[in-house]
């Protein structure tokens, strides 16, 4: 499989090399949504259900239904089983991984990413000679899986030193070599993103990538480098595609170089919300309205050019912003030694001191979570309960049936008390499988509807009868566009918040690619995943009925807005 150590890879599911198109958690999910539609059964699933089998029994399972049942179960589907090994490893069932990757190298054996995925098993268990056998076999099937390259190196030279992040962060390339890596990444997003110029037209997206090729001078930095590219790559506008967030950038900016201030976007104006060692300088609350002579709304602007998103959604990149600001900031104003600032409450500038302490990415504290991302809770002598779904990262292959039980047993507990208003927070939830939205829908809806096909899904038996609402935010991503689209599609409720960062139309899975010379990772989106028969904008997200978003004041008394918001909308309609 080209990717990195899947070890190491928390950012998505499972990672394809550039050059060949497959497809990670999303689209696999996509793809047996559509196949279960089709009357198939997942293989991958059904050998879930039987984890009592030791390993063995279940790969003879396997053999069996293949024979007896051919035409019933989705067989070719690489991708899904690829998944169902990598839940062993990552388990730290080696040997359990081992034999399904052996089972999917023995089943689809012209394809590249099995043997990388054994391979990678096999360096786990520590057999580096079968490790390399299959990187190798991996590499020749696939002479663009920089993954089994990599690999390879490792294995054969186990003492060559690899380059720090800080390293990184100031190697200077040849200026070619910058300007040939800048054409391949273009040549790479126009080739596997599906819907590359919807946003932006083509002679645009290939003059923005010149007009960074003339910038490219014989001093110019891995760090400069990075920055151009992320504009690249945010300019297609697609929340799939991306640097893998801004963990690569993180990774290497030192800390004197970061901006010595937490602060957090609200409305267009910039706020201190943690002062951390200029707590001597500057107060909580004070707005920044320039930082290094460059006012904050042209700097902010700037910073937006480098986020992803998905259509022309801004909301989504204010949260991105408020996250890494302490790093974005450097970035965009070329790294300065030192920073001043100038503030509303006073009329001089300020030269702040740096920091060693920050944190990146900085969570939003203000309002409180799920601790477990799944939670029921009652108010008002239960006649309003709010439904806290934080992640639809609920899969068929893992543990698609922990949603399940919980959406049921909550349904359950919301018909006993006689629940009448069910708020539906879907706030911070980034996306995940087709399934959980699909099941959660099916007791909302009361008439049988569609998803990626036309073929009507049926409602539950006894789904919720009272009133619904819905928060939601720019954080709302990949299948919570798709759950919510359907909601506002269908009307089911009042949506309160902010344009969602997502909506019907989601171009999901991933290839992961890395350019030539620099050796520049980067993710593309590789499938469109687009509901049936909802007409709704492309390039916006969902919005709501109200608007409704915490002010710096709120912000930091750490009052919920939009909740208070939905539960005083409750009681006046009572």
């Amino acid at each position: 499989m080209g990717k990195r150590n899947a070890l190491k890879i928390l950012i998505v599911a499972l990672l394809f090399s550039c050059g060949h198109k497959n497809t990670t958690a999303n689209s696999t999910n996509n793809e047996s949504t559509s196949a279960n539609s089709k009357g198939l059964i997942s293989i991958s699933n059904t050998l879930k259900e039987n984890s009592q089998l030791s390993i063995e029994k279940q790969i003879e399972l396997y053999y069996k239904l293949k024979k007896e049942n051919p035409e019933s179960y989705n067989f070719d589907n690489e991708d899904e089983l690829t998944m169902y090994g990598y839940s062993f490893l990552w388990s730290n069932q080696v040997e359990e991984a081992i034999e399904i990757f052996k089972l999917i190298v023995a089943e689809f054996p012209e394809s590249s990413n099995p043997y990388d995925s054994l391979g990678e098993g096999y360096m786990v268990n520590g057999d580096m000679e079968l490790a390399l056998l299959n990187y190798e076999k991996s590499l020749e099937l696939n002479p663009d899986n920089f993954n089994a390259e990599d690999q390879i190196e490792r294995i054969k030279f186990p003492n060559k030193k690899q380059l720090t992040p800080a390293e990184k962060f100031v190697k200077v390339y040849s200026v070619q070599d910058y300007k040939d890596d800048l054409d391949q990444l273009g040549s790479k997003l126009l080739e596997v993103h599906p819907n590359a110029l919807k946003f932006i037209a083509k002679d645009d997206f290939l003059n923005l990538i010149e007009t960074k090729k003339e910038l490219i001078t014989e001093s110019t930095t891995f760090g400069d480098f990075i920055w151009h590219c992320s504009e690249i790559i945010a300019s297609i506008n697609c929340s799939h595609t991306s640097l893998g967030s801004f963990s690569q950038e993180s990774t290497m900016i030192s800390k004197p170089l970061v901006f010595p201030l937490q602060t957090r976007l609200v409305e267009g104006k910039l706020f201190v919300i943690d002062a951390m060692s200029n707590a001597d300088k500057v107060n909580i609350k004070d707005e920044i309205t320039s930082i290094n002579g460059v006012e904050v709304s042209k700097l902010v602007d700037d910073i937006f050019r480098h986020i992803e998103s998905q259509g022309y959604v801004q909301t989504s990149k204010v949260h991105f912003f408020n996250a890494w600001s302490t790093e974005m900031i450097p970035y965009a104003l070329g790294f300065p030694e030192s920073y001043s600032i100038k503030v509303n409450s006073k009329a001089n500038p300020i030269v702040l001191k740096q920091t060693q302490t920050f944190k990146a990415p900085y969570a939003d504290a203000s309002i409180k979570k799920c601790e477990s991302n799944l939670c029921l809770e009652f108010l008002e002598n239960n006649d309003t309960a709010i439904l806290t779904i934080s992640s639809f990262n609920f899969y068929p292959w893992n543990n698609l049936n922990e949603f399940e039980t919980f959406i049921d047993k909550s349904f359950k507990k919301l018909k006993e008390q006689s629940t009448k208003n069910l708020i539906i927070d879907l706030r911070f939830n980034g996306g995940g499988s087709a399934e959980s939205s699909i099941y959660l829908l099916k007791y909302l809806m009361n008439k049988p509807f569609t998803y990626f096909t036309d073929e009507n899904i049926k409602p539950h038996a006894n789904p919720f009868n009272g009133q619904l609402y819905f928060l939601i935010d720019g954080n709302g991503k990949s299948t919570t566009g798709h759950f919510m689209a359907l909601a506002k599609h269908h009307k089911l409720g009042t949506i309160v918040g902010e344009e969602l960062g997502s909506n019907q139309m989601c171009t999901a899975g991933q290839t992961v690619c890395r350019l030539t010379n620099t050796k520049l990772v980067f993710y593309v989106a590789n499938t469109e995943s687009r509901l049936h028969g909802v007409e709704l904008p492309d390039e916006k997200g969902i919005l709501p009925h109200y608007q409704a978003t915490q002010n710096i004041d709120d912000y930091l008394n750490n009052v919920d807005t939009v909740k208070e918001f939905t539960i005083s909308l409750i009681n006046s309609n009572q």
